[in-house]
């Protein structure tokens, strides 16, 4: 992909907003679209245009890159709203969006039937690698494709693909997984040590380095001790893909019980109202369940 490129932007969420902002910053004409369009005006500060459809940001585009919020979205977007139809023949249409592996395959299909290239490539990172170009990206598709789109996948961060249409979202569903999975454990273990006379705060910072440091640990261990829920990655959304997964493994004939475990948990604390908070909120559910404040008093002792 040569800079000065022109790419469609479909979906200005959390990540969104400074994936494209990104890509204008690295020299590329970005056309972005959104919903609700004040979300997308945001970017004008950074030279991006502003298209009233999504077929319009995709018509003149040699890559369409779509952000959008689940899996029936896109397909309503790309396939009802004509984004597919729109975008001219030989261009790239990458789904970065989280969406079922048969969803993904179903769009791959229907790009290729009108000529245009397509990879499925899911990001996990949050707002905090998407602003600073740390991203990993699982991307399915053609060898070939994946290869043409590797500048542009450098703007966001590092990409490996795993294998073809559909593989990337399937590897974005065991990302998840271990994400859900993580922070139900480090949230177990916070509020274990809490309860037993230690202080989490310092409990956390003695795991870290060790055999049980993590990513999860360092960010999302400081908000649960920290009462910091404003969303990287909202609850509402972990649930979304928690249960993805379940039904992905359902159609494989697989018995997944620690996930299905989580999985209960988000539901709970989506069903709680709690769903628009980070997903580390879910210290909240397995405070509640031990008939604790949902958030650490933080006050000296």
């Amino acid at each position: 992909m040569s800079a000065g490129e022109t790419i469609g932007f479909l979906g200005i969420g959390i990540m969104g907003f400074h994936m494209a902002r990104r890509l204008a910053e690295a020299g590329h004409r970005v056309v972005a679209w959104n919903r609700t369009r004040d979300k997308a005006e945001r970017l004008a500060d950074f030279g991006v245009a502003v298209a009233d459809t999504a077929a319009e940001a995709a018509k003149d585009a040699t890559t369409v890159v779509v952000m959008l919020s689940s899996g029936p979205v896109c397909e309503e977007v790309l396939l009802a709203g004509g984004v597919l139809d729109a975008a001219a023949s030989g261009a790239r249409v990458i789904v970065m969006s989280s969406i079922p592996v048969a969803t993904a395959e179903r769009l791959a299909g229907e790009a290729e039937a009108r000529g245009l290239a397509f990879l499925d490539a899911p990001v996990s990172g949050g707002e905090r690698g998407a602003a600073a170009g740390t991203l990993t990206v699982m991307a399915g598709g053609r060898p070939e494709v994946f290869a043409a789109a590797t500048p542009l996948f450098a703007v966001f961060g590092r990409a490996t693909r795993v294998g073809p249409a559909g593989t990337g979202e399937l590897a974005k569903l065991v990302n998840q997984m271990l994400v859900g999975s993580t922070i139900a454990a480090v949230a177990e273990g916070l509020v274990l040590a809490e309860r037993g006379g230690a202080d989490p705060v310092r409990v956390r910072e003695a795991l870290l380095g060790g055999f049980a440091d993590s990513t999860i640990l360092r960010q999302h261990g400081e908000r649960m001790v920290t009462n910091d829920w404003k969303p990287g990655a909202m609850s509402t959304v972990q649930l979304k893909d928690t249960s993805t997964a379940l039904a992905q493994a359902r159609t494989l004939g697989l018995d997944l019980p620690l996930i299905t475990l989580v999985d209960g948990l988000y539901a709970d604390l989506v069903a709680h109202g709690d769903g628009a908070l980070d997903h580390a909120a879910l210290v909240r559910e397995i405070r509640r369940r031990n008939h604790l404040a949902a958030d650490r008093d933080t006050a000296d002792r």
